[in-house]
């Protein structure tokens, strides 16, 4: 039976590119051999490198390598064997760490590198950072990052030798929006903002009144620059925001960053799209300060305001050109260029979104009846509020449009402004009891906008519609009727945000600014109660996407209104309250508020809540060295977990009580503990709170001298953390590895070298510093100083990936 490589490997993927039709050219039997001779290349390749065929299907090769030279070496002859044959083949390679399961790989390391191969052209060898990293950069062309079906976070690919191929069929490196119109006009200035961008300017402001076509414009200059950026280009709509605090996080949460946005972008040739930022312009010095800091950042501005900050290239937007406004208004209304729409679009001032609201009417009116009822309608709303001409313009437009809906079709209009940041199909029916076809209608007639399962309005025609709102005189009560709504949904999707549910965590990101609104509109009016509904909703949401400043602030509001809250939301607010402070720098004053609690808690919420808050007050007393008081809350949550009944429960309840002996230093009984919890969370499988409770249970076991217990432990911790992304358990993973990897010294003191730079970089504490330091300490003598410090260094600079693929050799 083969052996298939263990720990660290290689995966080679190959593909034959345009088979049905090379099939077509030979014909069956000449198609046969050529298959068969372009597997005896590739099989000699890979055999003579060590490497294990895992699967054949159909034109495709799968083969494991237990080194990724290997690998690699294999790829480069068997591709220059196939030469200039009839047969092309992709290939992809990527190292990781998966499970083997009988005669197979499990993991996401397999479906990464077929995605790789699939991606190339005939001929083209493609190698992940994973390998590139085990392999050197020679020989190596950078391709830079890339998104991959199904893959949420982009990989970087590099291509062995230098010949030139179509660009790889990956997903863009982007979220720009995509337009359903054709774009129309702007050539020049579009060109103009290209030539910027890439000529050294690194902040351009395109300025101008609303609806002048900023963003459009914005959008498609962008996108003719993601072919020149290998790092991709990214739109960031804050129109949503109020809190220029929020800016930042916003932009990190589009990337991705999960510790430290200056920290993830860092030298990355990258394009920011930042859209309508006047209302949050204050956050100017913050972008400043992150370009300074990330010296291949570019970043492209839309606002109404100009930033005002040193390097900022002001980039006016005007009205159309007339001859380009009239295209545009003939292309979106499928009419004839003549005088009437010329006059038509010159009433205009040629501005855009008037331009295009107007078009949208000519389903019902011709060109000559929409310019006599604008005429009017402009007449009328002379020397308006606004004091810009275009702004008079634009609102005149928006209202002439307005007043030709139905009785119906403005009410939902009005009500739509109460949204931040759009909504679902469902929440416009629930909270202004709107109907398909009205809210289609509305698309249609561009006034609102509709992108995937979102619908949403331009930030214009918002404030238009929330004015109307305020003439209805049902402001307040709608308002009311969105914050109770949005209570509700942030309390349906906490658990299941908390257990990792992806579809929950995509939701409540999606409807974030929503509740954000309810909970400002519930403190403000006096609603303590659902305040601290979604205070508790929303608590896990800021700890784990890094939102200090907005998580502490209200925290401070749960404590101060919590007198004014009725019994259960007061409690609910408080326990929120409690694991901000703990989390967020203040666990005093966390415990101090647990403590409080825990009287009502045994009255009013005898279950769940006070065995979890039982648990959470254990290790904090452990923390803080009172382990007798520490151990008998444990024991108490862990009786009451029983009671309760729930597998996964009780396994929580046994792993803090591991956690409490751990720091008791009782690390058998930790060990105990932690393996009699890691049964409970395999069925059902809850892996987040499994993976922690192996890398504990390993760490026991090594701090006991049971090496050989310990290590498939850490090794099983280590991959379910890799598979879920779980940064911020790497450093603590890296060290324990590196303690347990005493045969191994030199790679040990790289993994502490790797560990130090991961801390420093996501600013989270050391742990177990006593421990760490009884390391550091023993393999500095053992290995002697400049042979520590070199290890050390060459650590430092190892990738995560590298990182985490060198402690799976020493787990190995």
């Amino acid at each position: 039976m083969r052996e298939l490589p263990r720990g660290t490997v290689t995966f080679l993927f190959t593909d034959i590119e345009g088979s049905t039709r090379l099939l077509e050219q030979l014909g069956a039997e000449a198609y046969a051999q050529a298959l068969a001779d372009h597997r005896r290349v590739i099989r000699t390749a890979c055999a003579g490198q060590g490497g294990v065929e895992v699967d054949t299907e159909g034109d495709a090769l799968f083969v494991a390598f237990p080194t990724a030279q290997g690998a690699l070496s294999a790829a480069a002859a068997f591709t220059e064997g196939l030469g200039e044959g009839p047969i092309r083949v992709r290939v992809g390679l990527h190292t990781g760490t998966p499970l083997v399961a009988e005669d197979n790989y499990v993991g996401i390391d397999v479906h990464r590198a077929a995605r790789i191969a699939a991606s190339g052209h005939g001929g083209q060898v493609l190698v992940s950072s994973s390998t590139a990293a085990l392999t050197g950069s020679e020989g190596l062309r950078d391709l830079g990052e890339h998104r991959l079906k199904d893959f949420a976070e982009p990989v970087w690919i590099f291509q062995l030798g230098e010949e030139p191929y179509p660009p790889l069929k990956t997903i863009s490196n982007t979220n720009l929006p995509r337009p359903a119109s054709s774009f129309v006009g702007r050539g020049r200035e579009r060109a103009e903002i290209v030539s910027l961008l890439t000529g050294g300017t690194r902040l351009v402001t395109l300025s101008g009144p609303g609806g002048s076509g900023k963003t459009r414009l914005a959008i498609e200059a962008a996108a003719e620059l993601i072919p020149e950026l290998k790092n991709g280009v990214f739109w960031v709509g804050l129109a949503p925001l109020r809190d220029p605090e929020l800016v930042t996080q916003t932009i990190a949460d589009v990337l991705g960053a999960k510790n430290g946005l200056a920290e993830h972008i860092g030298e990355r040739d990258m394009l920011l799209l930042l859209d309508n930022l006047e209302q949050v312009v204050e956050a100017a010095p913050a972008l400043a300060s992150l370009l300074e800091t990330c010296p291949g950042l570019r970043l492209l501005v839309t606002s109404r305001e100009l930033m005002r900050v040193r390097g900022e290239v002001d980039y006016p937007v005007l009205p159309l050109g007339e001859a380009d406004a009239v295209e545009l208004f003939c292309v979106r209304a499928r009419v004839d260029c003549d005088e009437t729409v010329t006059e038509l679009c010159r009433r205009l001032d040629n501005l855009p979104l008037a331009v295009e609201l107007a078009a949208a009417r000519t389903a019902a009116l011709s060109p000559r009846q929409i310019l006599e009822r604008l005429s009017g309608r402009l007449d009328l709303l002379r020397g308006g509020r606004d004091a810009d001409a275009r702004q008079k313009t634009l609102r005149a437009t928006i209202e002439w449009s307005y007043d030709l809906l139905s009785s119906e079709e403005q009410w939902s209009f009005a009500c739509f402004a109460v949204f931040s940041g759009g909504c679902t199909l469902e929440a416009a029916e629930e909270i202004c009891e709107a109907d398909v076809d009205t809210l289609q209608s509305l698309v249609d007639k561009s006034l609102l906008r509709r992108t995937s399962e979102r619908l949403w309005m331009l930030e214009t025609i918002r404030e238009f519609a929330a004015e109307r709102l305020h003439e209805h005189g049902e402001h307040e009560s709608l308002t009311r009727r969105h914050a109770e709504w949005h209570t509700e949904l942030a309390e349906r999707l906490y658990r299941p945000t908390r257990e990792g549910d992806p579809d929950a965590t995509a939701r409540l990101t999606a409807e974030v600014d929503n509740i954000r609104s309810a909970l400002e509109w519930l403190a403000r009016h006096g609603d303590v109660g659902r305040g601290m509904r979604i205070v508790d909703g929303l608590w896990y949401f800021w700890i784990t996407r890094g939102l200090v400043a907005e998580g502490l602030r209200w925290a401070r509001w749960a404590v101060a209104a919590a007198p004014a809250a009725p019994p259960q939301e007061r409690m609910l607010g408080l326990l929120a309250a409690s694991e901000l402070f703990r989390s967020l720098g203040d666990p005093d004053l966390a415990l101090r508020l647990k403590r409080e609690l825990l009287p009502e808690l045994r009255v009013l919420r005898p279950g769940n809540d006070l065995a979890s808050t039982l648990s959470d007050m254990a290790d904090m007393l452990a923390l803080a060295g009172d382990f007798a008081e520490a151990r008998r809350l444990g024991r108490e949550a862990l009786v009451l977990r029983r009671r309760l009944g729930v597998r996964s429960g009780i396994g929580h309840a046994l792993s803090n009580l591991g956690m409490v002996e751990f720091r008791a230093r009782d690390f058998a009984r930790a060990r105990e503990l932690n393996e009699e919890a890691i049964a409970l969370f395999e069925e059902p499988y809850v892996p987040t709170k499994l993976a922690l409770a192996a890398l504990l249970a390993g760490e026991s076991a090594r701090r006991t001298g049971d090496l050989s217990g310990a290590l498939p432990l850490l090794f099983h911790a280590l991959r379910l953390c890799r598979e879920l992304g779980q940064r911020g358990t790497f450093p603590e993973l890296l060290q324990e590895v590196a303690a347990a990897s005493t045969d191994r010294p030199a790679d040990a003191v790289r993994l502490l070298g790797a560990s130090e730079r991961l801390l420093s970089e996501m600013g989270v504490p050391r742990w177990d510093p006593p421990d760490y330091e009884q390391t550091v300490a023993s393999f500095r003598a053992e290995l002697g100083e400049a042979a520590f410090d070199e290890a050390w260094t060459a650590g430092a600079a190892l990738s995560e990936d590298e990182a985490l693929s060198l402690a799976g050799r020493c787990l190995d």
